[in-house]
């Protein structure tokens, strides 16, 4: 092993150190910070002599945690089957299949890609208004679903883009239609892609902040990450209680996360090798 080769898997390992520091330390401080005397201000990273475990059963009784969990999965569950699935079925037809004006139809999704929650929400408010559908759930589902899918036809045209055209030409050989084509051959090779899609969707559903403080009155049918804005207004000068619910709140993403991590991560590799 020569000096060069050392030096850059130092190097390598250095970086990706200080990576996960960057990321760890701050959830550590918020831990020790949750565990502190409720009320008080602890400083830097240190772990309390009397940890108050029962910080994080008050934060969840206080911001009506219950509530706000069956809401945010009632709203991840009427945003990401929909989404993955209609992002799938079109991204496979911009990319294998001849869609009449595909490529304009795939030019307004990338323009759909630049435009920012916050310059939607004023037209999404009235528009949401004058269906009736203000203060509800689907205020929340239906612009999700929109705002979403440019991001995941994106994602999926570009993972069947790299499939080798060969298996669809065997395919038709062995008399298969478009549909088997896609169900039996193609949708299964493409199960990294989608689920890791489903896992950013996932993310981006469950910490929604802006749509629903806006569009919904009630805080029990928000997100939890949109119940937190409440929950800060209450508690905002208790830094113990506030850790403990952010910490709640982010616990579902972390073990969503490390449960699909490697479906993620080979659907990342996947787009690198093509």
């Amino acid at each position: 092993m020569t000096e060069s080769t050392v030096a850059q898997r130092v190097t390598r390992t250095g970086i990706l150190l200080a990576l996960m520091l960057f990321a760890i330390v701050p959830l550590l401080s918020m831990f020790t910070t949750a565990l502190a005397e409720p009320g008080s201000t602890p400083r830097g990273l240190t772990w309390p002599g009397d940890p108050h475990w029962h910080n994080f059963v008050d934060a969840w009784s206080s911001a009506n945690f219950l509530a706000l969990f069956r809401s945010s999965i009632l709203i991840v569950v009427g945003v990401v089957p929909a989404t993955v699935v209609m992002a799938t079925a079109a991204g496979y037809a911009l990319a294998q299949l001849n869609v009449p004006f595909g490529k304009v139809i795939y030019g307004l999704l990338v323009v759909g890609l630049t435009l920012p929650f916050e310059a939607l929400i004023t037209p999404l408010y009235y528009d949401l208004q004058s269906m009736g559908l203000l203060g509800s759930r689907f205020a929340i589902v239906l612009p999700l679903i929109g705002l979403l899918m440019p991001f995941g036809v994106f994602w999926m045209r570009a993972h069947f883009l790299g499939i080798e055209p060969a298996l669809t030409e065997a395919a038709k050989v062995d008399g298969a239609t478009g549909w088997q084509t896609f169900r039996r051959i193609h949708l299964p090779l493409a199960t990294s892609a989608w689920s890791a899609l489903a896992v950013l969707f996932f993310l981006a559903s469950w910490n929604q902040y802006l749509l629903p403080l806006v569009l919904v009155d009630d805080p029990s049918k928000r997100t939890v990450a949109g119940g937190l804005g409440a929950f800060q207004g209450q508690h905002g000068t208790d830094v113990v209680l506030l850790c403990a619910g952010s910490l709640l709140i982010m616990l579902p993403s972390l073990v969503i996360f490390l449960i699909f991590q490697r479906n993620f991560v080979r659907a990342l590799m996947q787009g690198a090798v093509k």
